[in-house]
């Protein structure tokens, strides 16, 4: 097994409101390996967002901790990347600045930005379009945009909230394997959070289904199936049939607390 590279010890979390505390997350432990795939699954309100972000540095824990490569998480840090939903591309930037943005900042010989430029457009297939703006691309342009803008940073881990939720079908597929593929070929650890049970056990080695808040791990699965997975297959649609039976459950609980109702 690879080297242990997060450690997530007895993490919570409690937001402060005006009608009282809200625990979003309680007793939260989790190891995870260097080059791991980990999707992070479950309904609306488990704390899969707020656990990601605690482990980016944005939020830290109420109580417990998370180390990272053996160090404490007290802020974000360019060891791990992160991809939100909503793209977060600078709009009056080119594909290419915003993809080089990071580099530029850090002041990057000019001969290396531009390999690491032309590497990137060439693995994502963006390269006609390097030096079009965020508004004329697609959704799916854009998110490629985003991974490269995290990939020519060079973390080791990407954290990705959602990334493709807002995303089409078919263009959903197409930056599945898109993703897989930076995966294989850059060794990143990936943590992915996810409502999609399909993509969950499409993408990742191991699905930690999150139970409704009070977000805790209501279990770890390991996926063994070999890549490329196949959907319509007998061990896929077995392990979906398991994990829609566990997310289900909490779902339920999740719409029984929006309703107002009790019990069971």
């Amino acid at each position: 097994m690879t080297a242990l590279q997060i450690k997530i010890n007895n993490v919570h979390k409690v937001f402060k409101g005006s009608g009282g505390d809200v625990v979003a997350l309680k007793g939260i432990d989790l190891e995870i390996h260097e080059g791991q795939f980990v999707c992070l699954l479950g309904p609306s309100g488990c704390g899969k967002s707020t656990l990601l972000n605690a482990i980016a540095g944005f939020s830290l824990p109420t109580t417990g901790n998370i180390v990272v490569n053996g160090k404490e998480v007290r802020e974000p840090g360019p060891d791990r990347g992160m991809v939100f939903q909503e793209y977060a591309l600078f709009p009056w930037m080119s594909v290419a600045d915003n993809i080089t943005f990071g580099l530029r900042i850090k002041k990057e010989d000019p001969k290396k930005i531009e390999a690491k430029l032309e590497e990137l457009l060439t693995m994502l297939k963006l390269t006609e379009f390097r030096d079009r703006y965020p508004k004329d691309l697609s959704g799916g342009m854009r998110q490629r945009v985003a991974i490269a803008r995290v990939l020519a940073l060079d973390s080791p881990i990407m954290l990705m909230d959602e990334p493709f939720g807002a995303l089409d079908a078919l263009t959903r597929r197409s930056l599945q394997d898109e993703l897989l593929k930076v995966w294989f070929e850059y060794k990143k650890t990936i943590i992915f959070v996810t409502h999609s049970i399909e993509e969950a056990i499409y993408l990742s080695d191991r699905i930690v289904v999150m139970s409704y808040r009070p977000g805790t791990v209501k279990k770890d699965i390991t996926v063994k199936m070999p890549r490329l997975r196949d959907p319509t297959g007998p061990e896929f649609n077995a392990l979906k049939a398991e994990l829609s039976e566990l997310v289900m459950s909490e779902q339920l609980r999740f719409e029984k607390a929006h309703m107002g109702i009790t019990g069971d």
